[in-house]
């Protein structure tokens, strides 16, 4: 699963309510003041339902700021060098801000403050960047053990199962050699990742078998740790292999786009059947079998389209049914595909991760609350830099193996001309793919330099950007506008669950 955020809350920027102590004021012409740019780059204030913030982007500081600290902090982003530095810089604030003198001057300290605290970082500082992040080492794969599929989904990127290939499955010899290169390319890293996926890995359960007793087996030799999670439409999903995943402590992605209506206009059978019944009757039992922990972790895993930009009410849907663990999507999908999201369908989208904050933080009040993967953020630490510049490690930590075992960067590269790194015999031969990936960090983009959102999309998908823009090097633009949203989102749900939004 991805890393979790870097997200703390710390102190709220209202200095001006009746009952609190008051700053030591710095006179004005002593203000040390940042510039305009160096704001606009590296505080971000944004409303998300109902309530207004101030994240630091270079700490990942969270602060909840009112209208009033709002109307100083757009104020502060207007003014030019000369009027920032200017001896009368409280009173053109002011005058910017449309507030009177106390309360500018009230606010300007409370800034002052959380920047000596620490609390608030300088925004003029250049951002911290590694001279040499060094070579990756593989520690995460993606087995495609099933190169076909029970289902016929008409957004499918991999091509309703085959990936625009001769549909097959992985024989367990190449998942076993597989695990064995794994193991052997990992290193020092002690704590291993393997993704089941497909197509429809139910499809392929005896290399699955094959894999989890080999994957043991090299644990007890090496004294490594290996993960296992499998993606599965849930139509196979049989009481068996429930008890299978559970025994084996799997970790489960549920394929299911939400309201029955919603599901099966999508999600059909190879003969046009509908499947939302039986997918979702056999996730929702295997759910309630799962253990308590870690060993049961799953995931109600939906994918929105521009048919239900409303998709609030899917994963509400879900929620009711009895998923307490759920994640979604926007699809990715060339602009003249009918699912396709447009610009026009945002105002929709935006207006559904607002709701979603509102509802999960009403439930979560009255105890009735349930995970929504975006959301669910590590307000104490977060990835460490090169991370945070690279994100999900694509041909650099992460691979992805064919049925025939040839390895690429990640599993929706599979099948793309000139992404073929070798295969599961011979090894990583054309590391500079690799060190392709690791070139495309956030600072190599130039959508990404000074975006507020870069240590916590780090990038965005490299699969979506080659997709849309045919380079790495140029984000999904669609994509980074979810994405800020759904980050405010979540930002908005962190700092309404710590008690920030009470003013």
């Amino acid at each position: 699963m991805p890393d979790l955020l870097p997200v703390c809350m710390q102190d709220v920027v209202h200095a001006w309510e009746p009952g609190l102590q008051e700053v030591t004021r710095i006179p004005d012409n002593e203000r040390r003041r940042p510039s305009a740019t160096g704001i606009r780059r590296n505080w971000h204030w944004f409303q998300a339902a109902d309530a207004r913030f101030l994240l630091d982007v270079q700490s990942g500081s969270l602060h909840s700021v009112d209208e009033a600290a709002w109307n100083v902090l757009e104020a502060l982003a207007s003014l030019d060098g000369e009027s920032a530095g200017s001896g009368k810089r409280s009173a053109t604030v002011a005058a910017v801000a449309g507030l009177d003198l106390k309360q500018t001057e009230d606010v300007l300290d409370d800034l002052d403050t959380l920047i000596a605290e620490g609390t608030l970082a300088w925004p003029d500082d250049e951002d911290p960047v590694p001279s040499e992040l060094g070579p990756g080492v593989v520690k995460a794969m993606c087995l495609h053990v099933a190169h076909d599929c029970d289902m016929r989904c008409g957004y499918c990127f991999a091509g309703t199962g085959g990936f625009g290939g001769t549909r097959s499955l992985m024989p367990p010899e190449i998942a076993c050699a597989a695990l064995d290169l794994l193991f052997d390319i990992s290193g020092h890293v002690k704590h291993l990742d393997v993704d089941f996926f497909g197509g429809e890995p139910l499809l392929a359960m005896d290399t699955v078998v094959r894999a989890v007793e080999h994957g043991r087996k090299l644990e007890a030799e090496t004294g490594k740790v290996l993960k296992f999670t499998i993606t599965t439409n849930a139509r196979g999903l049989s009481p068996e292999i429930g008890k299978f995943l559970n025994e084996n402590r799997i970790a489960a992605v549920l394929s299911l786009d939400g309201r029955p209506e919603v599901h099966d206009a999508v999600r059909k059978t190879a003969s046009g059947e509908p499947t939302f019944e039986r997918s979702s009757q056999n996730a929702l039992r295997f759910v309630k079998t799962r253990p308590d922990g870690p060993d049961g972790e799953y995931y109600a895993r939906g994918t929105y389209t521009r048919k239900n930009t409303d998709f609030v009410n899917d994963v509400l849907f879900l929620a009711d049914m009895g998923f307490s663990s759920i994640s979604f999507e926007p699809v990715v999908a060339p602009p003249s595909a009918p699912y396709s999201i447009r610009e026009s369908d945002l105002e929709e989208i935006y207006e559904s991760y607002d709701r979603l904050v509102r509802e999960m933080d009403l439930r979560r009040r009255e105890g009735r609350g349930f995970r929504f993967f975006h959301f669910d953020l590590d307000v104490a630490k977060g990835p460490c830099l090169a991370k945070r510049l690279l994100g999900c490690g694509a041909g650099r930590e992460y691979v992805a193996v064919t049925p025939d075992g040839d390895l690429y960067p990640c599993h929706q590269f599979v099948g793309r001309e000139g992404f073929s790194m070798g295969d599961v015999y011979r090894g990583i031969e054309k590391p500079e793919i690799g060190e392709a990936f690791a070139s495309a960090h956030i600072y190599a983009k130039e959508a990404c330099r000074d975006c507020w959102a870069r240590y916590l999309c780090s990038g965005g998908c490299h699969a979506n950007a080659h997709q849309m823009n045919g380079t790495l090097m140029e984000p999904y633009s669609m994509g980074c506008m979810i994405t800020r949203k759904r980050l405010e989102s979540a930002l908005a749900f962190a700092g309404i669950g710590s008690g920030c939004d009470d003013q």
